[in-house]
């Protein structure tokens, strides 16, 4: 009698509503899960197809452009793809480790003639931001917040979110970052490819995983705890940064001489491809039809001012073109280093670049945007947001 009633009190305290609500939480948790695997897998799938096909072609960063290539494809016609953060999160170090291990006692000696690029440099982003913020706002109507935030060429997620905290249009801020990158992601590897008749090899010297030994494994992995480390310590970029900095120290004391292998590299290529062409999900070319062409105008123009500042700066210090160009160019410190690496150039002075010029947008543009909005009372009706 006793047991009966126990099962009916258990019966009936499973039917409340509490453990059904319970349950149908759960339920939704799983189902949300097995979506996000579902999407993810596809979009990795839709990227190696694309990685395959440009690696087919001999094209550079086959890997990393054909996945972005196919992926934004998907994207703008509707596919429901997806890029993953923590996918990335787990990528990007594997690419500060790599970029670390291209500094050496040797590279130390050149440093020194580095300061006059790193100088030109940040003087071409503050005329790049004049340039481009004026011509977002003048022209093509962009409120004044999200015409500087969309002109600054550097730190897609920190500009986006700075900017909206401020008055911004977070969509608008990050459309025109992620046509940045994306084009100028096409625009520099193709050019070399079409025009200078470059065949991709770079990524040779790093090695296999058959190759790498297990003491020199280790190390590489250790060098990834820079990332929680610079992130606790509220570095920009800490993803990059960290495992880069780690990895320069590591390789500068002669403690290794081992690199990331291709295969985790091009996997990194694979993740960071798709997660770019990811970012178009959603969006309709034929909405966003302006704020796209505004976007893909001042990326040209960027673009073509660091070729031009590349050129007059190289005949002046005598530093390689081709270095300059990439350590100028307004893609994101992960990419432009990449294709660096796979075009045999300077890695480390390309990475160097990249990391001050982003470390200085980050820590400059609020502050130059406080100085702005003191004098001119800078404000943005966010009544016209909503694209």
């Amino acid at each position: 009698m006793r047991r009966a009633n126990t099962d009916q009190s258990n019966l009936a305290s499973s039917e409340e509503p509490g453990n059904n609500l319970g349950r149908t939480l759960m339920l939704q948790r799983r189902m949300s899960l097995t979506r996000w695997f579902m999407l993810i897998g596809m979009s990795l799938t839709i990227g190696t197809l694309g990685g395959l096909v440009f690696h087919w072609l001999t094209m550079p960063l086959a890997w990393m452009i054909g996945a972005m290539v196919f992926t934004t494809v998907a994207a703008l016609m509707g596919a429901p793809v997806r890029g993953s953060r923590r996918l990335r999160s787990f990528m990007v170090p594997v690419l500060g480790i790599m970029l670390g291990s291209a500094f050496t006692p040797e590279t130390l000696g050149q440093v020194d003639l580095w300061v006059p690029s790193i100088l030109v440099m940040l003087i071409f982003v503050a005329v790049v931001i004049g340039c481009v913020g004026a011509f977002l706002y003048k022209i093509m109507d962009f409120g004044p917040v999200s015409a500087y935030f969309s002109a600054t060429p550097g730190g897609l997620a920190t500009m986006a979110i700075i900017g909206t905290d401020w008055g911004g249009d977070e969509r608008r801020i990050g459309l025109v970052h992620s046509v940045r990158i994306l084009l100028t992601v096409l625009i520099i590897p193709l050019y070399f490819r079409i025009f200078e008749g470059y065949i991709p090899g770079g990524l040779e010297s790093l090695g296999s995983l058959t190759n790498l030994q297990i003491r020199d494994g280790l190390i590489l992995i250790a060098c990834a705890l820079g990332f929680p480390l610079f992130k606790f310590l509220n570095f920009p970029s800490a993803q990059i940064l960290g495992p880069m900095v780690l990895s320069a120290i590591v390789h500068l004391m002669g403690i290794t001489e081992a690199k990331p292998p291709v295969e985790l590299v091009n996997l990194a290529q694979l993740v960071i491809g798709t997660g770019i062409g990811a970012r178009f999900a959603g969006v309709s070319i034929f909405r966003l039809f302006k704020v796209m062409m505004a976007a893909a105008a001042s990326t040209i123009f960027m673009v073509a001012l660091a070729a031009a500042c590349a050129s007059g700066l190289s005949h002046l210090t005598g530093l390689p073109f081709h270095a300059i160009w990439l350590a100028f160019a307004p893609g994101g410190v992960a990419e432009m280093t990449l294709i660096s690496l796979s075009m045999g150039i300077d890695v480390a002075f390309v990475s160097t670049h990249h990391v001050i010029r982003v470390t200085f947008m980050v820590i400059a543009a609020p502050y130059v945007f406080l100085i702005l909005q003191k004098y001119w009372s800078i404000s943005e009706d966010q009544t016209k947001h909503g694209l």
